[in-house]
C-alpha cells in the first residue's frame, strides 16, 4: 500500500537504497557463514542475532523500494 504524500526517490537515493541491500546480503552471509562454523555458543547466539537484524534491515529497505515503486509515475509504454 503506497504512502499518501509521500515524495518519490531521486536517482541517487535509489542507488544508494540498492547499494545498502547489497550489504545487507553480504552482511547475512557472513553472519550465515561465521554461525556455521563457530563452536562457542555465545558467539553463535550473537552471529544468529545478528543475521535477523540484518534480515530484518533487507525487507525494511525491500518494502521500501516497493512502496516508491507503487507511488512512481508510471511510463506510457510504446505501441
Amino acid at each position: 500500500m503506497p504512502m499518501q504524500g509521500m515524495q518519490p526517490l531521486t536517482g541517487k537515493e535509489m542507488e544508494y537504497i540498492v547499494d545498502s541491500m547489497s550489504n545487507e546480503e553480504l552482511l547475512l552471509k557472513q553472519c550465515a557463514a561465521a554461525s556455521a562454523v563457530t563452536i562457542n555458543p555465545t558467539i553463535k547466539q550473537a552471529c544468529e542475532s545478528e543475521l535477523a537484524v540484518h534480515e530484518q534491515h533487507l525487507n525494511t529497505l525491500m518494502n521500501l523500494l516497493k512502496q516508491h515503486q507503487q507511488s512512481a509515475p508510471q511510463q506510457p509504454t510504446m505501441h
